[in-house]
């Protein structure tokens, strides 16, 4: 059995490395097949109880994270842990903030963070981070990043 996403999956994403993250909306139903062993859900109020380790980033629709510091260190045990396991990266609709956290992945994984968003449109979905800034904040990312 694996332990990470088929590359084929519904929503998932193959990063450059190899890793594979699921994004989901989490008003759709949950996709067949295996469950993530580790899920962030970007909302404006707490998720709904999950039977595997999950993570809250309070961050309301068409917005940025309220805590960015906070993000970038639950963006970072994200990618991190893709690399051995099934993680799901899911907000409302699935577009906004988690092609946002997606994006930013991507540059965690060595996309460069001009090219990010780009390449989650391409290989999630074609409306991925939704506003300008959503797009200017995986610019920040990355520079946060290096800095940090």
């Amino acid at each position: 059995m694996t332990r990470t996403w088929e590359p084929t999956g519904k929503g998932v994403l193959q990063l450059p490395s190899g890793r594979s993250v699921r994004g989901r909306g989490l008003r759709q139903l949950l996709p067949e097949g295996p469950v993530p062993h580790y899920g962030v859900y970007l909302l404006g109020a707490p998720p709904p109880t999950v039977p595997w380790v999950a993570q809250w980033l309070l961050w309301r629709d068409f917005r940025l994270p309220s805590n960015h510091s906070q993000a970038r260190e639950v963006l970072r045990m994200a990618w991190a842990r893709a690399d051995a396991e099934r993680v799901e990266i899911a907000c409302g609709g699935g577009r906004g903030r988690t092609g946002t956290a997606l994006a930013c992945l991507a540059v965690l994984d060595g996309v460069p963070a001009g090219e990010a968003v780009d390449f989650v449109r391409h290989h999630y979905h074609a409306r991925a981070v939704e506003t300008p800034w959503q797009r200017r904040y995986v610019l920040r990312f990355a520079a946060d990043c290096t800095a940090a």
